[in-house]
């Protein structure tokens, strides 16, 4: 198997009519057979093609989980274009930077996020069109723009051959969160993909029969390799939602009676933390595969809603560890597979001794030297590798029997619910409000408990005693930054305790943050227990 195109087509051959994924929003549901999936795929490679994409250019996706997503996985298959999925959420200079950067011929996106390409059209000389998945559009100038469903909805034609001959050719281009400088654009090849299709029983425990479930956004490396690999190669029938919304989740669940699902960040602490009720332990759910489920409620998790754990730590660029069901200690994150070596060292390189942090590596068992490529970036990339070894710019310690435990990230980024953020993109936004006289982000530990999270710190400075609102700049924030972004806290004081060289002590802001309440505020919203729920 070459690409998800030769899996999907294998599969329509043999069982077109499978109702294999089903995508789900707030009670609607819309089915996509193999079939469909085939047939979908095969009309919109071909509108795309009238679109003049040509093999080996990329397409930006900027959609929720939606069916025309996985349909634009095929369609782009079967022409040898290459995906770039960002957040659909995503605005501004980052979501321009990120299309500038990967030289987008064309955009999908979703109705809801058409307004924020449309704000950056002007600063992408690449563009060309942009293919709407909803209601449509209004015109864009320079752009020709259409819609998803004029493309789809033409008489059959016949099928295009696949165009990607090589698994080693680009699948897609997925974006760091960009913690230590601009995010860079990791070349993800078709192997990767049909690699995972391999997973789901050796390593997340599936079985046929299985019903996997995620709210994880497509857009994300776990939802397409925990979930839709698999579940297409196995024939698992996947659920999944538009966006991952704690309080219907058992609902769903249950509705659909789906054995597995999937966990990340602080969505664990955040299904955890909803009120018990009388049927906790009345759910279809075997095991969850998790990548982050707080050592602290590890057991009472389990035992609440009748499930087992299976825990993994995964990135991008490479690396995969795996604590099976029963195998390792709650918190750890797991070992190595057969295929893989780690080390853990320290800023030298020299490896450290069991229960010590240090960074870590990861090497292939084969001695086969590992290598990164992040688009337009061959300095970075080869410097995201020693001797061979993958540095994956995480600090964890391994313990006497080799379990490993994450414990944060290398280089002082913030990780909150499941993404690495940049504290300085946060700041600068903050230090732009007309009353903040000086800022510092940083975060403290998360109340989700979930390892090596964080909330998010905004420390200000006002311009004069009580001139600042904290609400008005949390509504500051919410309207110029991504939400995952937006501050969890406001800490004013009237000054930000530093360093002879200006820069900010964390451990003396920590200490005021605990000591005085009073300097910190949480935003008020309306909605603000919907938008809590949202990971």
């Amino acid at each position: 198997m070459t690409s998800i195109a030769h899996l999907v087509r294998d599969k329509a051959a043999l069982t077109p009519d499978l109702d294999i994924l089903t995508f789900e929003h707030e009670g609607v549901q819309e089915v996509r057979t193999y079939g469909q999936l085939w047939r979908n795929g095969q009309t919109l490679a071909s509108g795309l093609l009238s679109l003049g994409v040509a093999k080996g250019e990329r397409i930006g996706v900027l959609l929720q989980n939606h069916p025309e997503f996985v349909e634009a996985m095929v369609a782009a298959s079967i022409l040898g274009a290459v995906l770039v999925p960002l957040d659909p959420r995503m605005r501004g200079d980052k979501l321009g930077f990120m299309l500038r950067d990967a030289e987008c011929v064309g955009v999908i996106c979703g109705d809801y996020a058409v307004s924020n390409v449309h704000a950056e059209a002007a600063s992408l000389p690449s563009l060309k069109w942009l293919l709407v998945v909803g209601a449509g559009s209004a015109p864009v100038e320079g752009l020709e723009v259409c819609e998803h469903r004029l493309l789809i909805d033409v008489p059959e034609r016949p099928d295009l051959p696949i165009a990607v001959r090589d698994a080693s050719e680009p699948m897609q281009v997925m974006y760091t969160s960009g913690t230590t400088g601009d995010p860079k654009g990791i070349v993800v090849t078709h192997a990767r993909f049909t690699a995972a299709t391999g997973y789901g029983e050796s390593m997340f425990g599936y079985r046929p029969g299985d019903r996997p479930y995620t709210g994880l956004s497509l857009t994300h490396g776990n939802a397409q390799y925990v979930t839709l690999a698999p579940s297409l190669a196995m024939g698992l029938r996947a659920v999944l939602s538009r966006k991952f919304t704690k309080s219907r989740l058992w609902d769903v669940i249950r509705a659909n009676g789906c054995t597995t699902f999937s966990l990340l960040g602080g969505m664990a602490t955040a299904i955890y933390s909803e009120p018990r009720r009388p049927n906790d332990l009345d759910n279809p759910v075997r095991h969850v595969v998790s990548a982050g489920m707080p050592t602290a409620i590890w057991n009472d998790f389990r035992e609440r809603f009748g499930v087992e754990i299976i825990e993994f730590y995964g990135a991008m660029e490479g690396g995969l560890l795996l604590n099976p069901l029963g195998a390792g200690p709650p918190g750890s994150c797991g070992k190595p597979p057969a295929s893989l070596l780690i080390r853990v060292v320290d800023e030298e390189g020299r490896d450290v001794p069991a229960n010590r942090p240090g960074q870590l590596l990861f090497g292939m068992a084969d001695g086969t030297p590992i290598k990164v490529e992040y688009i337009g970036k061959p300095e970075e990339s080869a410097r995201k590798t020693v001797n061979g070894w993958l540095k994956s710019g995480d600090e964890v310690v391994r313990d006497e029997k080799g379990w490993v435990f994450f414990r944060n990230r290398v280089g002082g980024g913030i990780r909150h619910n499941g993404d690495f953020i940049d504290p300085a993109a946060i700041e600068k936004t903050v230090a732009e409000h007309p009353s903040v006289a000086d800022a510092f982000v940083w975060g403290v530990a998360a109340a989700s408990g979930a390892p090596g999270e964080k909330d998010v710190v905004a420390t200000v400075v006002p311009v004069s005693p009580g001139a600042l609102d904290p609400q008005a700049l949390f509504g500051w924030c919410r309207e110029r930054l991504e939400p995952n972004m937006v501050p969890s806290f406001v800490q004013i004081l009237s000054e930000i305790p530093k360093t002879a060289s200006e820069k900010p002590q964390e451990r003396f802001l920590l200490e005021l943050f605990t000591n005085q309440p009073e300097s910190v505020a949480i935003e008020r919203r309306p909605d603000n227990t919907k938008e809590k729920e949202r990971v």
